[in-house]
Formats: C-alpha cells, sequence, structure tokens
C-alpha cells in the first residue's frame, strides 16, 4: 500500500503558492513505506534546508516558503512532532526550529511551466547556486535510496 505525504523539501518551484493565498510551495511525494520510511523523508526534509527560517528560503522571501509538513494521518502528525523534538533537544540547528505541521487540506498542482523546472533550467544561475547543491547533498547522503537510471 502507498502512503502519500507532502513536504517542502527544497525550493523547486513544482507546486506553486501565492503570498497572498496562504498557499505554500510543495513537493508531493508519493511513496512506499517498505522501501523509504516516514523518518527517513524527515532526514531528507531537514537536511535539505534550512527549517529555523520564518517564511524564507534563502533569497526567496514570504509566506509561501515557510517550512511546512502536511500530513496525511495522526502517525504522520505524530512522528513529524517527534522528530522536531528531538532535533531540538539534540540542538541540531542554532537556531529554533519553525517549521509548521498541518493536515494537508487540498494540493494544488502548479502551472505547466513549473513542472521540470530544474531538468529544463539548469543552466540558470538559481538552478546552480539553490537547487543544485541540495541535490548534490540529497545524493551524498541519500545515495542508496535513489533511483538508478
Amino acid at each position: 500500500m502507498l502512503k502519500r505525504m507532502v513536504i517542502r523539501i527544497v525550493s523547486i518551484a513544482l507546486f506553486i503558492g501565492i503570498s497572498i493565498s496562504a498557499h505554500a510551495e510543495a513537493v508531493k511525494i508519493t511513496f512506499d513505506p517498505h522501501l523509504i520510511s516516514f523518518k527517513k523523508l524527515l532526514e531528507l526534509f531537514f537536511a535539505t534546508h534550512d527549517p529555523t527560517t520564518l517564511n524564507r528560503q534563502g533569497n526567496d522571501v514570504g509566506t509561501q516558503y515557510r517550512s511546512a509538513i502536511f500530513y496525511m494521518d495522526d502517525s504522520q502528525k505524530d512522528l513529524a512532532n517527534d522528530f522536531i523534538q528531538t532535533l531540538a533537544k539534540a540542538s541540531v540547528f542554532k537556531d529554533p526550529i519553525v517549521t509548521q505541521i498541518n493536515p494537508l487540506e487540498v494540493f494544488y498542482l502548479a502551472e505547466a511551466s513549473h513542472h521540470n523546472y530544474y531538468n529544463q533550467n539548469k543552466e540558470q544561475a538559481y538552478c546552480n547556486f539553490t537547487i543544485t547543491p541540495k541535490i548534490e547533498k540529497i545524493q551524498q547522503f541519500f545515495a542508496e535510496k535513489l533511483k538508478q537510471n
């Protein structure tokens, strides 16, 4: 059985939100918990963005850039809360974690021009300086979970 969850993992504009709408840019992840655990996805999430900046990721500013996890069930909610508490107790980050944990109520796809944006625009400065380092971090720390082409 596949479980679904949505977490904001990188500043890739795959699913778009407008700051005046209260939407958040997010990536929807469908995963098989027999192949990768929700905890491993939380590790990936917190390893690839700054969960301590309110309404900001790097140079991107606005509520649509907030750190947020949108859970599908109480188990995901509890695991996310526990994971944040563990990070806080261990002082993994210098500043307090401001990641919001909210139920997924509705999910909107971004405009087609935002789909596969990175792969179609790797030469752009934003992709080179913001997204590529995150992808390299994922490849370094989560290589065993990545699909091989």
